[in-house]
């Protein structure tokens, strides 16, 4: 839907909220996944992940949550 508006997707930051799994063995493959899915280079995608320290339902391992913001040009 953006190129078809005429732009372009620049980077992607990526926060990913979750007590488990650990992701970092995971990180490279969502990156490229990411990357293929949005045309975009795996060097214009960034993926971190946090806990919630236990609070909520993420925290108590009921869910997991992203959060993405995309800068466009």
């Amino acid at each position: 839907m953006v190129t078809e508006k005429g732009f372009r997707v620049v980077n992607l930051d990526t926060i990913v909220f979750a007590e488990a799994p650990k992701l970092g063995s995971h990180r490279s493959h969502m990156q490229t996944t990411l990357a293929k899915t949005m045309n975009v280079t795996a060097e214009q995608v960034n993926i971190k992940a946090t806990t919630t320290e236990g609070l909520g339902a993420i925290g108590k391992g009921e869910g997991i949550g992203a959060m993405c913001v995309a800068l466009i040009e």
